[in-house]
C-alpha cells in the first residue's frame, strides 16, 4: 500500500500565470482552468513510465493474489476439518501478508480498488494514478480467474461459484439479504481501514513498526474482517465479505447467474466505508498522528472550487520511491 511508501510525481506540474493574477481574456482564463484541472488530477502521470510500470505490477500482483487466495480458500472449505471456515482467516492472513511484503515497495501494494480509493481520497496518490490502478486491478482479477477457471475442477467451480462473491447461495443453500450483506461489507471494510490503514498512513508509526509489522497489521485486519463475516451469519450461501470489488467482478463476468445478485453490495459497501472513514480522519486527534503528506487531499483540492490552489506536491526530480524512514534527496 502507499501506506508505507510515498511515490513521487513529476515535479514539473502545469502552472499558469493565472495563479498570480486575474486575466480578463476568456481564452486565457479557460486555458488556465484547464491547466489547473489537469494538475489537480495528476494528468502528467499518464506520460510517466514509472506509473505504468507500477500499474503493470498491480495487474500482475492482483492476478496472482486472487488466484492463490481463491485456491487456498476452496482447499480450506473442502478439507475434512470439523470447522473448515476457521482455516479461511488464517489463509487470508498469510497470503495477504506475503503479497503486501512483495508489492509495497514496487507499487504501493494496493491490489484492491478499496485501498486505491482511500489513498486517492487522502491525497497520497493522484486521481489519474488511481484510475489506472483500479483498471489494472480489474484486468488482473479477470486474468487470475480466467486461469483459475481453466484449471479448477468443474464440480468445485460449480459448488463454490468459482470462488466468487455470493449472498444468496447457489440454490441449494440459503444466504443473506442484500441489506445484511451491505451492512457487513461496510462494517468489515471500515474495520480494515480503521485498524490497518490508520496505522499504515501514519508516517511516524510506520517508521517505528517497520514494513513487516505494518503489513502484518493490515493483513491481520483483513483476516479478522473475513472471520467476522463468515461466522456471524451462519448461512452457508453467504460467501463472506469481498473487501475487494475487483475480486467479485471477475467471477460474475465469467459465470454470471447468482453472482450478479446483490453484486452492487461489494462495490457500494466498501466505497461508502472509505468515504465515512475519510470523514472520520478529519476529526481524529492530530497530536498522536503524523499523516502522509496528503498533497492531493480531496477536500483540499475541492474546497477552492476545484482550483487546486495552495501547496503543490514537493517531489524529487528523479522520481525515486523513498521510504517514510528515509529522507528524500533534494
Amino acid at each position: 500500500m502507499d501506506s508505507i511508501i510515498s511515490r513521487e510525481s513529476d515535479h514539473n506540474l502545469p502552472t499558469s500565470s493565472a495563479d498570480n493574477h486575474e486575466t480578463s481574456n476568456p481564452k486565457e482564463r479557460k486555458s488556465s482552468l484547464k491547466a489547473k484541472f489537469l494538475a489537480c488530477i495528476g494528468a502528467h502521470e499518464f506520460s510517466s513510465p514509472e506509473m505504468w510500470k507500477a500499474a503493470l505490477t498491480e495487474l500482475v500482483a492482483t492476478a496472482c493474489l486472487l488466484f492463490t487466495l481463491t485456491v487456498s480458500i476452496v482447499a480450506c472449505l473442502d478439507s475434512h476439518e470439523a470447522n473448515p471456515k476457521l482455516l479461511v482467516p488464517f489463509a487470508v492472513f498469510v497470503i495477504a501478508f506475503l503479497f503486501l511484503m512483495a508489492t509495497v515497495p514496487l507499487s504501493g501494494g494496493h491490489m484492491s480498488p478499496v485501498f486505491t480509493f482511500i489513498a486517492m481520497l487522502k491525497g497520497i496518490i493522484s486521481l489519474a494514478r488511481a484510475s489506472i490502478y483500479i483498471l489494472a486491478q480489474c484486468l488482473g482479477s479477470i486474468a487470475g480467474f480466467l486461469l483459475l477457471n481453466s484449471v479448477m475442477n468443474h464440480e468445485a467451480a460449480d459448488k463454490y461459484s468459482l470462488g466468487g462473491c455470493t449472498i444468496d447461495g447457489n440454490g441449494s443453500t440459503s444466504g443473506v439479504s442484500p441489506g445484511t450483506a451491505f451492512i457487513l461489507e461496510f462494517f468489515c471494510t471500515f474495520v480494515v481501514l480503521f485498524v490497518g490503514v490508520t496505522i499504515a498512513f501514519d508516517k511516524r508509526r510506520s517508521k517505528e513498526l517497520g514494513l513487516s509489522m505494518v503489513c502484518a497489521l493490515v493483513a491481520g485486519a483483513m483476516a479478522v474482517a473475513v472471520f467476522v463475516s463468515i461466522s456471524v451469519t451462519g448461512r452457508a450461501g453467504y460467501a463472506g465479505v469481498g473487501l475487494n470489488p475487483a475480486r467479485c467482478l471477475a467471477p460474475a463476468l465469467l459465470r454470471g447467474g447468482s453472482l450478479w445478485d446483490g453484486h452492487w453490495v461489494f462495490w457500494i459497501g466498501p466505497f461508502f466505508a472509505c468515504i465515512i472513514y475519510y470523514g472520520l480522519t478529519k476529526g481524529l486527534p492530530k497530536e498522536g498522528l503524523v499523516w502522509e503528506d496528503e498533497e492531493r487531499d480531496f477536500v483540499k483540492m475541492a474546497a477552492p472550487s476545484l482550483g487546486c490552489w495552495g501547496r503543490r506536491s514537493r517531489t524529487q526530480p528523479n522520481g525515486k520511491v523513498f521510504w517514510n524512514w528515509e529522507t528524500p534527496n533534494h
